[in-house]
């Protein structure tokens, strides 16, 4: 197996503001990667590069081993690459159903297998706005999986959810990636989320990427501590 995504001297600027600048990271096909770091520091924006939304201030972004730097959104996701928010941005006067017909690119989705494995199947003619705040996230997550991506980027997936509800979605994670095959990146706040599933863990600090490397090994890095997990942290080392 190869590099699905890597990044290349990557940067993005908004007028004097540096989001991040110089990340250099790959990620190998069938990897569940996390990308940690505190609030502002870059993280949604280089998803946002990455997908086309944002055009790069300089850098290479390559899929699989073909530049989509200069592709918009729509090809980017129809190349595969599926996407959540931070926000779940389901269409909310659709159905779940529906709202995942509408991703369905390509054709020959199995939309019970997915929002049954979402638990959703019994709610799937419900209009998204019927739904709970962990429903939508589940509902957000089934349609990225609809485009039927061979790389997932998770923008804080468990975001919002109560300690059972994190527990459901991190064996949600762990069954899509075993069964669908999908290559993840994914951005958490969560930290036991991140270091009791993610293969490697990236930390992205003040526009730069500060290390990279198991978790853990990431959890008892002095620099990672510093900048943003905190002593309370090393704890997870001794549990991952």
């Amino acid at each position: 197996m190869g590099e699905i995504l890597e990044l290349k001297n990557l940067s993005k600027s908004f007028g004097g503001l540096e989001a991040f600048s110089g990340v250099n990271l790959t990620v190998p096909e069938g990897e569940i990667a996390g990308l940690i770091g505190p609030n502002g520091a870059g993280k949604t924006t280089l998803i946002n590069c990455i997908t086309g939304v944002y055009p790069p201030t300089r850098g290479e972004v390559f899929f699989e081993g073909r530049s989509i730097l200069e592709l918009p959104p729509h090809r980017v996701c129809r190349l595969g690459i599926g996407r959540t928010f931070q926000i779940p941005r389901p269409f909310m006067n659709m159905t779940a159903l529906d709202n995942l017909r509408v991703c369905d690119h390509h054709g020959g989705v199995d939309f019970k297998w997915l929002l049954d494995m979402a638990g959703l199947w019994e709610k799937r003619h419900l209009r998204a706005k019927m739904l709970t705040f962990h429903e939508r996230r589940l509902l957000e997550l089934s349609r990225a999986l609809s485009v039927k991506p061979r790389l997932l980027l998770l923008d804080e997936t468990m975001a919002g959810l109560n300690p059972a509800e994190t527990l459901q979605m991190m064996a949600l994670l762990r069954r899509i990636h075993k069964e669908l095959r999908v290559t993840v990146l994914w951005i958490e706040h969560v930290m036991k989320a991140i270091m009791e599933t993610a293969h490697r863990v990236l930390v992205l600090h003040q526009g730069k990427l500060i290390a990279q490397g198991p978790p853990r090994e990431i959890a008892n890095n002095p620099k990672v501590i510093e900048a943003y997990l905190g002593e309370e942290y090393r704890f997870v080392a001794e549990k991952v």
